[in-house]
């Protein structure tokens, strides 16, 4: 078993297409140790004979967050597991490092701490967000302090003690798009995060379009089989730095389980999204010429996320699905449906989330792998069940205090 951290990876061949890439990243030293499959390595701590020399680089660490070379010491500092990951998830986003963490919600708040840190706890975020993330900021429970503007208000909301722009592209739960470029422009010297979670680096890259930091709900597309939780940021190696410290100090960390899948996982992410973006596509276009459908949402980038809205009764819909599953989270290779004011965005106050363009009728889809007639004769007996329901959208959704994706 491979009880070292991966060495630095060589330069990415910029002739590589993204697909090769995916199947490839993180794996380059395979070879040299013989095997064929990453290695999993679940050890929590590692054999120090020379305490002298394990002291230098914990100090080395604690003064740079640089990734420590050699053996790990301890899995909370580093694991060569989840390391490849980081590696290969940095090599698809285009950043020179990645961080991962326990989940996206760790993530996000290691971002936080790590401005907060260095004095920074302004945060300027536009909405819609995914909800514990509009959570966390509009409570302060990190200690931030949030200015919701329009992206073109960006600008004009900054501070001096402005640490971080947060925006979600194609946004959870409305799709709604946002430019980056003129984004990025806007929030001049402040770090700009982009939540790539929808996307992921198949359909964008945001560090190409100006952004510092992208975040990922590792948990969905990237996993891509809804076996596994985890989030990471794809930065520079000075954020890089940051987030890992942050990440030793609360203990954060990505399970190396996780980082094995999540690594599995990459190498068919491409594949997998172009084949579930080509069944969203189709079902968008099924529903904005349905009559028992409101409004689509479905983002000019693509993706396999589609939302729309329903003349009659959205909890209807949610109650007679058969094939496609009545659930929360997103990217999985099986479909998934949910009502975002009920559950994903139900902590968000209900005049943000109608401001946000979340109404009461919307419901959000994860488009998985299953032909697109199987899902189709579905979803057309749940909108004739949600068409005949005498219920209306105003009939009370179960309250729900921990929301997820």
């Amino acid at each position: 078993m491979d009880t070292t951290s991966p060495a630095s990876p060589p330069p990415s061949d910029a002739r590589r297409s993204l697909t090769t890439e995916a199947v490839h990243a993180g794996r380059e030293d395979l070879t040299a140790l013989g095997v064929h499959a990453a290695p999993l390595d679940l050890s929590t701590t590692y054999p120090s004979p020379d305490s002298r020399g394990e002291a230098a680089r914990l100090d080395a660490f604690a003064a740079t967050g640089a990734q420590l070379s050699g053996p790990p010491v301890y899995a909370r500092l580093d694991n060569p597991t989840t390391a490849r990951f980081e590696r290969a998830l940095a090599r698809l986003e285009g950043t020179e490092s990645a961080v991962a963490f326990a989940s996206g919600m760790a993530a996000l708040s290691a971002v936080l701490l790590a401005r907060g840190a260095a004095g920074l706890r302004h945060v300027v975020a536009v909405r819609p967000l995914y909800g514990c993330s509009d959570h966390l900021l509009e409570s302060g429970l990190l200690g931030t302090e949030v200015s919701w503007a329009e992206p073109e208000e960006v600008a004009a909301a900054l501070r001096p003690d402005t640490g971080l722009v947060l925006a979600e592209t194609p946004a959870n739960p409305t799709l709604v798009e946002t430019d980056l470029d003129a984004l990025a422009e806007r929030c001049g010297d402040v770090p700009l995060l982009v939540d790539n979670t929808f996307a992921t680096p198949v359909l964008q890259r945001p560090r190409e379009h100006g952004a510092a930091l992208v975040l990922h709900s590792a948990t969905k597309y990237l996993g891509g089989h809804g076996d596994v939780l985890g989030g990471a940021v794809a930065c520079d190696e000075e954020q890089a730095r940051a987030l890992r410290q942050i990440r030793f100090a609360t203990g954060g960390v990505l399970h190396p389980l996780a980082g094995y899948l999540l690594l599995r996982g990459l190498s068919t992410l491409p594949v997998r999204m172009r084949a579930q973006s080509a069944g969203a596509a189709e079902i968008a276009r099924r529903l904005a010429a349905d009559p028992r459908v409101a409004r689509v949402h479905y983002p000019r980038l693509g993706g396999a996320m589609v939302a729309f809205e329903v003349e009659g009764d959205p909890h209807a819909v949610i109650g007679a699905v058969r094939l496609i599953t009545p659930a929360v989270s997103l990217g999985s290779v099986d479909t998934l449906i949910q009502h975002p004011g009920s559950i994903s965005h139900r902590i968000v106050a209900a005049e943000d989330r109608r401001a946000a363009g979340i109404s009461d009728r919307l419901l959000r889809m994860s488009v998985g792998l299953e032909d697109v007639e199987d899902l189709w004769r579905d979803l057309d007996a749940a909108l004739a069940a949600s068409a005949g329901s005498a219920s209306g959208p105003e009939r009370p959704a179960v309250p729900a205090t921990v929301p997820a994706h």
